[in-house]
C-alpha cells in the first residue's frame, strides 16, 4: 500500500521515538503506537466545503483537511487506531434526513452529492413509522466493494461503491463529519442483486461505545433496532415502484469480527483500484496524499478543481411530497 505522505513525517519520528527510549517490556510499545496514532488521527482535522445550491444536481460537498481539498475515498485513512480496531466514517446522510447523498466515485476528488433518479434530485421515502434514515449513515473510506467479485457468502458480486455504515450512536451527525467508530457487526443487503454490506457501528464518543462491542450488545442496548435496520432496507424502495430488497444470510446480523474481515477484504479491493491492478471502470483515483501515486496532485490543484465549481447558493426548495409517509407491509 501506498504511504500517505502528508503524514510520513509522524512515522519517521516515531522510529525516532521508539529507538531513543530504554524499553523495560516489549509490552509497552502497543500502548505507545495507539498514544501515537491517536494524536495523528487528532491532528488530522476534517472540514467541509460546500458548492452549488443545496436539493439540486450542481450540489457538492468536498473535504478538505488543515492543507486544502482531499478525497474522502482515497486520502482519508480507513484506520484510524489499529490498536482499537477502530476505523474513520464518512457521514453522507445525517439520522432522520431524507437525501440521498453519496460520495460520487467518478468525479475528480470524490465529493459527496445527491443521487439522481430520472433527472431528479433523490430523496428517501418515509415508510411508517420510520421518518427518513434511521441512523447516521455513510461509508468507510479507502473501501471498495469489487463489482467483480462473487462473494462466497450472499453469492453476489460488489456494488462497485465503498462499503456501507450505520452509526447507531445518539447523537445525530453532519453531512461531511469524520467520525471515529467502532465495528460491531454487519448485515449483507442484496440491493438488487449486488452484494450491498452495512456495517453497524458506534461512534467512539458515545456514552455507551465501551460497553457496546457485538452483535449480542446491540440487542442488548438498542432493543429493537436490529429488527427495524433489517425492515428499512428491505422496503425503503418500494415507494418507488421497486421490488423488497431481499439479505443474504436470511437477514442475520454477522458479528464483529466478521464485519472487520470484510472491511478488511474491500480495503484490499480498494488498493488494487487505486494501483490501477484492476479495472475502475471511470472511477477517479485522483488524491492529495498518497506517495508513489501516479494520481496525486498538489492542493493547489485541488482547490482549483473545487473553484471552478458553482458557488455555494441559496437551497432550492424541496417538494412536500418528500414527507408523505408510505404505509408499506412485508409481505
Amino acid at each position: 500500500m501506498f504511504a500517505t505522505g502528508r503524514y510520513s513525517h509522524v512515522l519517521i519520528n516515531v522510529k525516532k521515538f521508539i529507538c531513543q527510549k530504554p524499553f523495560t517490556s516489549i509490552r509497552n510499545v502497543p500502548a505507545l503506537v495507539s498514544r501515537l496514532q491517536s494524536t495523528v488521527t487528532h491532528k488530522m482535522a476534517y472540514s467541509i466545503v460546500e458548492r452549488g445550491s443545496p436539493n439540486t444536481q450542481d450540489y457538492r460537498v468536498y473535504i478538505k483537511d488543515q492543507n486544502g481539498p482531499i478525497s474522502p475515498l482515497h486520502d482519508i485513512p480507513l484506520v484510524a487506531d489499529a490498536v482499537k480496531k477502530t476505523y474513520n466514517m464518512v457521514v453522507e446522510v445525517p439520522r432522520w434526513t431524507n437525501a440521498k447523498m453519496e460520495i460520487t466515485m467518478k468525479e475528480t476528488l470524490n465529493p459527496i452529492k445527491q443521487d439522481v433518479k430520472k433527472g431528479k434530485v433523490r430523496f428517501v421515502a418515509n415508510c411508517f413509522p420510520h421518518h427518513g434514515y434511521i441512523w447516521n449513515y455513510g461509508a468507510l473510506p479507502q473501501t471498495w466493494e469489487n463489482p467483480e467479485h462473487l462473494d462466497d457468502g450472499t453469492g453476489c458480486k460488489g456494488d462497485n461503491d465503498p462499503i456501507d455504515v450505520i452509526e447507531i450512536g445518539y447523537r445525530v451527525a453532519k453531512r461531511g463529519e469524520i467520525l471515529q467508530v467502532k465495528v460491531l457487526g454487519t448485515i449483507a443487503l442484496i440491493d438488487e442483486g449486488e452484494t450491498d454490506w452495512k456495517v453497524l457501528a458506534i461512534d467512539v464518543n458515545d456514552p455507551i461505545a465501551d460497553q457496546v462491542n457485538d452483535i449480542p450488545d446491540v440487542e442488548k442496548h438498542f432493543p429493537g433496532l436490529l429488527k427495524a435496520s433489517v425492515e428499512w432496507f428491505k422496503i425503503y424502495k418500494i415507494p418507488d415502484g421497486k421490488p423488497e430488497n431481499q439479505f443474504a444470510f436470511n437477514g442475520e446480523a454477522k458479528p464483529a469480527a466478521f464485519a472487520q474481515n470484510v472491511v478488511e477484504e474491500v480495503h484490499g479491493f480498494w488498493k488494487l483500484l487505486v494501483n490501477k491492478e484492476v479495472d475502475g471502470n471511470g472511477i477517479s483515483v485522483v488524491n492529495t496524499t498518497i506517495d508513489g501515486s501516479p494520481f496525486k496532485i498538489s492542493s493547489s490543484e485541488a482547490n482549483d478543481i473545487v473553484n471552478k465549481t458553482p458557488p455555494l447558493a441559496q437551497p432550492q426548495p424541496i417538494d412536500p411530497i418528500v414527507d408523505k409517509w408510505h404505509y408499506v407491509h412485508l409481505k
